[in-house]
């Protein structure tokens, strides 16, 4: 057996999921919270290698080792050693073929774009300020498109190479929420690198105008990165689901 540990963490101080050589990122903190608690150095394997600034509201990764501390009180005593920005909500026991990583079935993201002229000074660092009003209607529309089993290199940046670039969405959705937050939610079986955040920045050029809304076929069937919109920055992508089919690991946080 293994460990399977469930987190939520604030990004914005961190270089990401993955450990690197000059930056502090959350796989360090929580390989070095599990030496220092449990006695063993582990690698600590992540369902997805979230960008510098991004955050997750449920985030799945899983460990080599089972703990002699009872499955019960180990969030607590890794919290301990953990910053306030990054908490284990749950841990649990999973056979020894589980990867955090490999055996995700679908995973949700979700961006959030604050639409308003004026500031919002407890958003900053938590959702993209964009002062232009938004045509959530036309964006709600051209979302639509972006569903199904499609080639998504229009919305790949460069990044990691990948064998290919064709992924399936289950759902993309556009909502207005209170506050002046706009929503978008994405779910697929896998994503490119910055996918979302290129989705999100052509979304929102479909919601000022320069994009039509039924132009997203046409921009996916080019292949083209250049005919998207930008990609929207990392301060408002939020891991928010993740589906293994298992029901002490799948779950969602709004």
């Amino acid at each position: 057996m293994k460990t399977a540990l469930v987190l939520s963490y604030l990004g914005s101080e961190y270089h990401g999921w993955q450990r690197q050589n000059n930056a502090m990122t959350i796989q360090q903190l929580v390989e070095e919270a599990w030496e220092k608690t449990c006695g063993k150095a582990v690698y600590v394997s992540g369902c997805g290698r979230t960008d510098a600034g991004v955050h997750a509201k449920y985030y799945v990764c899983s460990i080599d080792h089972v703990s002699s501390i009872p499955l019960e009180r180990l969030p607590l005593a890794l919290n301990a050693r953990l910053p306030d920005a990054v908490v284990v909500r749950k841990a649990v026991l999973v056979p020894d073929e589980f990867d955090a990583r490999f055996s995700c079935v679908n995973k949700e993201y979700t961006y959030l774009i604050h639409n308003s002229r004026v500031r919002d000074p407890f958003s900053v660092s938590r959702a993209w300020a964009y002062p232009q009003k938004l045509n959530v209607a036309a964006m709600q529309r051209a979302a639509r498109d972006f569903v199904g089993k499609q080639d998504f290199a229009a919305v790949k940046n460069e990044g990691t190479p990948v064998k290919s670039t064709v992924r399936t969405i289950f759902y993309c959705e556009v909502e207005e929420r209170p506050g002046d937050i706009i929503a978008i939610r994405v779910c697929a079986d896998g994503f490119l690198y910055n996918m979302v955040r290129a989705i999100t920045g052509t979304l929102v050029y479909v919601g000022i105008g320069k994009i039509a809304p039924d132009g997203i076929p046409a921009i996916l069937e080019s292949r083209d990165r250049l005919a998207a919109g930008p990609t929207a920055p990392p301060v408002g992508l939020y891991m928010t689901a993740l589906n293994y089919q298992m029901e002490e690991l799948d779950g969602r946080a709004d």
